[in-house]
């Protein structure tokens, strides 16, 4: 005699970039298991098959995982999370006048959102002819970040900074996949001025971002501090 089947639920969710609306299950225990089988073995290439497994499997839309922007990915996937695990999570936080008390606060993961800087733009002159325009890190940086121990060095964030390099332009002459190699974009960011790199990098730390604001009061003190929450591993204690 066959087992009865559980029947999942299914959640809508409006993708932060585009406004496009997608659907979303819970991961099953078998789903998670993998995952952490996968983070407990340290292999990259298991960490992102199993990640790449996990949210094409609970997003139940026609959707390119691979073409998501990583702000995009983080708001999925702790939407999945918390559909599946429970939308509270306890963190402790610690009291910003005597940096010493500690407060527990109740983080409802559902009231998290992608925060879009006044005056971010993809497009950074680096002279008076010569700019780029830029895109958003791959999948596979969303996976370095947020689930690998890969540690960042110089030539790695190099590399991620021509890696995120849709087009370089001079006047009217454009350069992009087309017509440029990797090599090519990694070569032009190695040339750059110290001042060139910093107004490339000043696009990822303006860039859409998950972010959380709220108050807490410290119960020995009665003084009231304001805390920010960013980016995807904060939200989870």
């Amino acid at each position: 005699m066959a087992l009865p089947t559980m029947d999942l639920p299914s959640y809508e969710l409006e993708i932060p970039s585009n406004k496009k609306k997608i659907k979303i299950r819970p991961f099953l225990v078998k789903e998670e298991k993998v995952l952490l089988l996968a983070l407990e073995s340290d292999d990259e290439k298991n960490i992102k098959d199993a990640v790449y497994n996990l949210l094409k499997t609970c997003i139940l839309s026609r959707l390119k995982v691979e073409n998501l922007s990583t702000f995009d990915l983080e708001y999925i996937f702790l939407n999945i999370r918390a559909i599946s695990v429970g939308e509270v999570v306890e963190i402790l936080i610690t009291c910003q006048d005597d940096e010493e008390t500690k407060v527990k606060y109740n983080l409802n993961l559902t009231n998290i959102n992608v925060i879009f800087p006044e005056g971010h733009t993809n497009k950074i002159m680096l002279t008076d002819t010569t700019g780029v325009i830029m895109k958003y890190p791959s999948f596979d940086d969303f996976v370095e970040g947020q689930f690998s121990n890969k540690q960042y060095n110089e030539d790695s964030v190099i590399k991620i900074i021509a890696g995120s390099i849709d087009q370089i332009f001079q006047g009217d002459e454009v350069y992009d996949q087309s017509t440029t190699t990797k090599k090519e974009f990694l070569q032009f960011v190695e040339n750059l001025t110290k001042d060139q790199l910093e107004k490339i990098q000043e696009f990822f730390e303006s860039a859409p971002r998950l972010e959380h604001t709220f108050n807490i009061t410290n119960p020995n003190t009665g003084v009231e501090s304001e805390y920010s929450l960013r980016g995807l591993q904060s939200f989870f204690g």
